[in-house]
């Protein structure tokens, strides 16, 4: 049986990541089938919801999000567009499957994928990786006002449990924990400033400590790139490391994330040149 999903808050990633995913091999494989195939049904009410987090999703990403097998949370979930012309659904499944990402350009990788349950009007496909469903997309025929085959429910697992040759090609970086696994990107991540407001010398860490907590950015802006008022306090790149600060265990590279209890308004982050203080992003600031 499969387990159920996680119920943790989504966070909005701050990771600058290519639209699309890679494109590498065939957009199906073939094979075995998945040792544990969904064997739930394959429709299953959905509807959009006002409301963010995993339990949005889960409502709105309907069998889809039942498909995939997270080890961590639910990452997104969703309805089809609908109301699509008649030149852009699909005549097969396949080509549905094509018309989710022509029409969606989601962020999942474009390859890979398996026809894993089909029914009379209905296919599950799954992208697996170590026999467990990390994408999830279901296709339909002649929905509601969209002709022809193209997706009806979507659902994805966080990115840091796609392969890395995928994650590094898109330009996530992906932290990983003592123990050396891959850590969720709603609970620790980063990404280069944003190239179109001229931020690439910036660097931005996204860290959440309670999954119903909303998560603190922190910004190094060792050449001043960044706006007034964007930052709480000054990144400085060379401090002497708090004595109350503690090791998260979050490793990124040469990167590792060091935080105090008491004053969550700065990361601090130890490198091999030293210790540098990240400070925390105000409120309502990011490049538009």
């Amino acid at each position: 049986m499969r387990a159920g999903l996680v119920a943790t808050a989504a966070v909005l990633a701050v990771a600058a990541v290519g639209c699309g995913g890679g494109t590498e091999g065939g957009l199906l494989v073939e094979g075995s089938p998945p040792a544990t195939p969904y064997e739930g049904p394959l429709h299953v009410p959905h509807r959009d919801v006002d409301a963010d987090g995993v339990r949005a999703m889960e409502i709105e990403s309907g069998a889809a999000g039942r498909a995939l097998e997270c080890d961590g949370p639910l990452y997104s979930g969703g309805g089809g567009p609908g109301g699509w012309g008649a030149n852009d659904g699909g005549d097969t499944p396949e080509e549905g499957l094509k018309a989710y990402f022509d029409i969606e350009v989601p962020d999942v990788p474009r390859s890979g994928y398996r026809v894993e349950r089909e029914e009379k009007d209905r296919v599950l496909f799954s992208y697996d990786v170590d026999g467990k469903t990390k994408v999830a997309v279901i296709v339909a025929k002649d929905q509601k006002g969209s002709p022809g085959w193209g997706p009806e429910t979507s659902a994805s697992c966080d990115p840091a449990e796609f392969p890395a040759s995928y994650t590094e090609a898109e330009g996530y970086e992906i932290w990983t924990d003592r123990a050396d696994r891959r850590v969720a990107t709603t609970t620790v991540s980063s990404s280069e400033g944003a190239a179109h407001c001229d931020w690439e010398t910036a660097h931005f860490l996204s860290w959440r400590g309670d999954a119903e907590e909303e998560a603190r950015r922190y910004a190094r802006d060792p050449e001043g790139v960044l706006p007034d008022g964007m930052l709480t306090s000054a990144y400085d790149g060379d401090v002497r490391m708090p004595e109350e600060a503690r090791d998260t265990g979050y490793r990124y590279e040469d990167r590792a994330l060091w935080l105090v209890a008491d004053d969550p308004s700065k990361a601090y982050v130890r490198t091999p040149d030293g210790v540098e203080v990240w400070p925390e992003v105000a409120k309502g600031h990011g490049c538009a």
